[in-house]
């Protein structure tokens, strides 16, 4: 912004994740939030209570018509992406989009495509990329401790899916294609980023092994997770209020080939015990390897030769919140905010949250179809070299 005026921001959908639009004020960068948009009641009430004295309207495009925003924060479901970021970057709006970009490749091209002919930024809401977990892993890589990466691998025990995926739209593969893709956005891209390249050949697998069987339905219209999350849902078969629709896999996983040979595989089970996220990343002079994925957790490396042993050769503790992803998502709010004030590179290009998405859709592609292998097409150069690549980073 050359005029030096504080950027006015907007919130498009006020469901679970707006909350994250607070970390504007927290940034302490010009800019503040100055109006909402939902389509419900219920929506609107919220945008209220989490931002006061804010412009509240029904849509989007209101907000475009009336020039209400500079910039747009995108918290609405998952099936609305493409359509609301492609529209307002078109309008000029610098758009954050949260993860993932869109639900299908096509879209996902679709809003680069925008992006590019409209000049006008768009960032992608890959938090966990700030997370304590993979900023150490990524610093063991970094220092070569491990050698030159040859395999990652990834397993996450999502404990909490029943609640946080079954129960509400997350749950109807029209409105996120898979988990694989809505759950694993997070997870591939950090495979990538390790790895140091992107998936171009996948083989998916998975099935709707548990919830799929439950017969108590609905209930949830109008609430949000928090309205129903407890522990003590357990175990999964015993789950009630199930979405109406139950279409998604509840365990899956996808075989990769990356561009610059490095193999990686990822594991996504959804009626776990525990809820967190296991990476190994495998050199060709050692491995490292995390326990827990939130501050309090630690970063093992072994890089000498042994038989087995739980402690590693050097170990790192994890930073950062015990909980969630708070201190990740200020990050990426500032770095977007940068992004649109003094026009900073951020840390990930929307190419990388392409890439996810793109793994994660024909992963999803293959295990719905017999799990043959696919390939993923590559990105239009024209669009690819748009969004510069952050140094020493894709």
């Amino acid at each position: 912004m050359a005029n030096g005026e504080a950027v006015r921001v907007g919130v498009v959908g006020i469901g679970q994740r707006a909350v994250i639009a607070r970390h504007v004020a927290e940034s302490g960068l010009p800019a503040t939030v100055v109006a909402a948009a939902d389509p419900t009641d219920g929506g609107r009430a919220r945008a209220r209570e989490l931002f006061g004295d804010v412009t509240v309207v029904e849509t989007h495009t209101e907000l475009i018509e009336r020039r209400l925003v500079d910039a747009a924060i995108v918290t609405a479901p998952d099936w609305t992406h493409a359509e609301i970021a492609v529209d307002l970057l078109r309008a000029g709006i610098a758009v954050y989009l949260e993860k993932p970009l869109a639900i299908t490749l096509e879209d996902a091209d679709a809003v680069l495509t925008a992006a590019h002919e409209a000049g006008t930024p768009l960032y992608i809401g890959h938090n966990f990329r700030h997370s304590g977990v993979v900023r150490a892993l990524h610093d063991v890589v970094a220092r070569g401790e491990i050698g030159e990466v040859k395999a990652v691998w990834c397993r996450h025990f999502v404990g909490n899916g029943g609640d946080y995926y079954f129960k509400d739209w997350h749950a109807d593969r029209g409105k996120v294609n898979s988990l694989l893709l809505q759950k694993a956005s997070h997870d591939l891209d950090v495979i990538h980023l390790l790895a140091g390249g992107y998936t171009r050949r996948v083989a998916g697998m998975g099935r709707l092994a548990v919830y799929g069987g439950i017969t108590d339905r609905g209930g949830n219209e109008g609430r949000l997770m928090q309205d129903w999350f407890s522990f003590a849902n357990w175990p999964p078969a015993a789950q009630t209020g199930l979405n109406e629709v139950v279409d998604v896999e509840d365990v899956s996983m996808v075989m990769m080939t990356l561009d610059n040979g490095v193999l990686a595989s990822y594991e996504q089970c959804h009626f776990t015990p525990d809820y967190w996220r296991n990476y190994t990343v495998i050199g060709d002079k050692g491995r490292a390897e995390n326990f827990g994925d939130t501050g309090g957790g630690v970063v093992k490396v072994w890089n000498r030769r042994r038989t087995w042993a739980t402690d590693g050769d050097v170990e790192y503790p994890i930073s950062g919140v015990e909980e969630g992803h708070a201190d990740a998502d200020l990050i990426t709010m500032t770095e977007f905010l940068r992004y649109v004030i003094d026009g900073e590179t951020p840390t990930l290009s929307p190419v990388a949250a392409r890439e996810a998405v793109a793994t994660g859709a024909l992963a999803t592609q293959s295990l719905r179809n017999g799990s043959i292998p696919l390939d993923v097409p590559p990105l239009p150069a024209a669009v690819r070299d748009h969004f510069p690549a952050p140094a020493g980073t894709r």
